[in-house]
């Protein structure tokens, strides 16, 4: 962490004095954090790095409260000098999914600028200089470019209505769909909408076009019979679907992965296998013939293998390993060589660096994930050279080089190179702030649970730390269930903003946490609350006989999502809390598996359908313990209720039934509704106004 500025003259009087003067006069300098310092930090995208190895570009977000004042833009950095990084574009909407052109010249990227209705694709000249051209004006878009092997022709992602054959149709019915009166949205599959989305009728498609202005497109799969079954389709983003596609090393294919099942999604766990399609056009061809899960292609500098992340998609499991495969390219045979088979941790991203016929990815472990490789054969997991501490976000290679975003939880992202020693850091945007802050890198601690299991946490300390001083504590539950706590900068549910007043906030990755292998993330089938509440009551006892300076009499949980549900639990199952914080949480089993966009792998994690008179559903159901004050628990602790109105991922329902539970049964409580905000709070002056409710409301029952 870099330390602040001192003057000459400060520094002459520090050396007078001695060196406590100068440790002294720094920390006088910092300050406990702030709402601004979270919200304002530089927000750093992934960085893209130049085939030859020379550059790598990645946006910055330059953040601010009111959204029409935030900026974000494509900034350059040079891989073989220390020069700053420079800013290349100066577009206030902001770019996306960047791509290099082989010769590592020109860049093609996604931006909705100046008379765009959806997102085009634009290239720069990055050697040359000059303005950006826009290569695309769909009705519907382009998205996820990528250049071809010989830099002539570009592959990118966009859509079609039903039916229609060609961007003439396509504009025509965009424009019927527009003047018609009636507002109805009408389904034949599920879901019909996700996260905060109604979704709608498009259907996914691949198109390719010379890598000039008004190029005409080529959608690769009108006609063909892959996309002409009912459950074709990509991955859900905030775009639409997506499609992971990429060039054969000759240039003669497309390289894909999709779904055949999502029309099953009510009833089955979708899965994706690998495709290839002519790049002239032709059929589609299934190179892979299982029920596992292919994503992140890549190919090898020589076009010999492919390489996927796997899941083994395991009929009947709530969770499966995320593994690294390769494939003999041409494919002959189609089964996968699963590289990292006997690692028992999820590959989160890798990447392919020329001549080291080595792949580096990162896995998450007890909230670090740290850099390690594999020999393109399989063998031994080696580490690689990595900070000790904090998580690597994102993974990159172009050339020999690899870069990436590092970060932990008091250094907010950066943008880093991995490789030949010790990562070294390449950017400085958030360094000076960070430096400015009172606060303490979480500190680790592991227990054994009643249940067998050894139990990871992290414990946070507030700012000016006082180990003499006693504090109360705030068990903060993560979402998932297949999640993880980080040694990481997070804007939602930041740790030292959530300690700030005063507070020990306590992080424990309770069973079905992932970074702790396949039968550790399992281990919540048919225990969907009950076992990962008892490890988190568990966890807060732990810190309080291991640490003199918690409070064990001023103790509150809360979460968001998945810790939501857990925050609920606490409350009926427990009167140990002075006070509970629940955003996004679940009340009833029975009624989530019915109206959030995912309904099937809670069937899964309960057994069976909700038809299926299967215990769990009613005795691992919050609101069904609210009444059980003869037991000495139910709904008492006070309890802050907060969620977003437009969030399908937890509706609404469940915080009204909360709500309404809590006032039926005079439990103090408070219901914070966001109207504009989803699953999760994303906007400047609601995320400060979410955190000032549960300062003030821990500071009520707490202090």
């Amino acid at each position: 962490m870099t330390m602040p500025r001192l003057t000459i003259t400060a520094l002459l009087l520090c050396a007078a004095l001695g060196g406590h003067a100068l440790a002294a006069d720094i920390a006088a300098t910092k300050h406990a954090i702030t709402h601004e310092d979270v919200w304002l930090m530089k927000r750093i995208g992934a960085p893209t790095p130049s085939p030859d190895g020379k550059w790598a570009v990645f946006s910055v977000t330059d953040p601010a409260y009111d959204s029409k004042e935030q900026w974000s833009d494509l900034w350059i950095k040079s891989l073989t000098d220390d020069t700053p990084a420079r800013r290349l574009t100066f577009s206030k909407g902001g770019e996306s999914a960047v791509n290099w052109s082989p010769d590592s010249r020109q860049l093609v990227f996604v931006a909705k600028r100046d008379g765009d209705d959806a997102g085009q694709l634009y290239r720069i000249d990055v050697a040359g200089g000059g303005e950006a051209q826009r290569l695309t004006t769909l009705t519907l878009g382009a998205r996820q470019p990528k250049f071809s092997p010989d830099g002539k022709q570009l592959l990118f992602v966009s859509d079609i209505f039903p039916g229609t054959a060609g961007e003439e149709d396509i504009k025509k019915v965009a424009k019927e769909r527009k003047d018609r009166k009636y507002t109805a949205r009408a389904y034949e599959s599920f879901p019909p909408r996700f996260f905060d989305k109604w979704l709608d009728d498009k259907q996914v498609r691949l198109f390719v076009m010379a890598a000039a202005v008004d190029a005409k497109p080529r959608d690769l799969l009108s006609g063909t019979r892959l996309a002409a079954l009912p459950g074709f389709g990509g991955g859900q983003g905030d775009e639409g679907q997506t499609l992971d596609a990429i060039w054969s090393q000759d240039g003669k294919a497309v390289v894909f992965s999709a779904s055949i099942n999502r029309d099953e999604a009510a009833r089955a766990s979708g899965y994706t296998q690998i495709f290839s399609v002519p790049a002239a056009g032709g059929e589609a061809a299934q190179l892979t013939q299982d029920k596992r899960s292919y994503h992140a292609l890549k190919f090898s500098k020589d076009g010999k293998t492919l390489f996927s992340l796997t899941e083994a998609e395991e009929p009947g499991q709530v969770y499966d390993v995320s593994r690294l495969a390769s494939f003999a390219w041409p494919m002959v045979d189609a089964k996968p060589t699963v590289l990292t088979a006997s690692l028992d941790r999820s590959i989160s991203r890798f990447a392919l660096p020329d001549g080291a016929r080595r792949v580096v990815f990162s896995f998450e472990h007890a909230g670090l994930e740290q850099l390690h490789s594999i020999d393109y054969a399989g063998g031994e997991v080696r580490a690689e050279a990595s900070p000790p501490t904090g998580a690597i976000g994102a993974l990159n290679a172009g050339g020999k080089a690899v870069v990436g975003v590092w970060e932990s939880a008091i250094n907010p992202p950066e943008v880093y190179a991995f490789g030949n020693g010790a990562p070294k850091r390449l950017t400085s945007f958030n360094t000076e702030r960070a430096a400015a802050i009172d606060w303490q890198a979480p500190e680790h601690f592991w227990f054994k649970a009643s249940d067998g299991r050894m139990i990871h946490n992290m414990i946070v300390k507030p700012a000016g730390f006082d180990p003499a001083k006693k504090y109360p504590l705030f068990a903060v539950i993560h979402g998932g269930a297949a999640n993880m706590w980080r040694d990481q900068f997070v804007l939602r549910w930041n740790y030292h903003l959530l300690a700030q007043p005063g507070y020990v906030v306590l992080l424990t990755d309770y069973k079905g946490s992932t970074g702790y292998g396949e039968a550790f993330a399992r281990a919540i089938q048919g225990d969907p609350l009950k076992g990962p509440g008892d490890e988190v009551n568990e966890a807060v006892d732990e810190a309080v006989r291991r640490y003199g300076f918690v409070d064990g009499g001023k103790l509150a949980a809360g979460g968001a999502s998945y810790g939501g549900h857990l925050a609920n639990w606490l409350q009926a199952t427990t009167t140990r809390y002075k006070a509970i914080v629940s955003h996004a949480g679940e009340m009833d089993l029975v009624m989530q598996w019915g109206t959030s966009d995912s309904i099937f792998g809670r069937e899964v994690n309960s057994g069976g359908p909700v038809w299926g008179n299967l215990p769990v559903w009613r005795e691992q159901s919050p609101v069904m313990q609210a009444g059980n004050h003869e037991k000495g628990t139910g709904f008492k602790t006070p309890i802050l209720i907060s969620v977003g109105e437009l969030d399908y991922r937890v509706p609404a329902n469940n915080a009204l039934m909360n709500f309404a539970t809590q006032q039926r049964l005079n439990v103090p409580s408070k219901l914070l509704v966001f109207p504009d905000e989803n699953h999760w709070i994303l906007k400047g002056d609601n995320s400060r106004y979410f955190y000032s409710e549960v300062h003030g409301w821990l500071a009520k029952y707490l202090k």
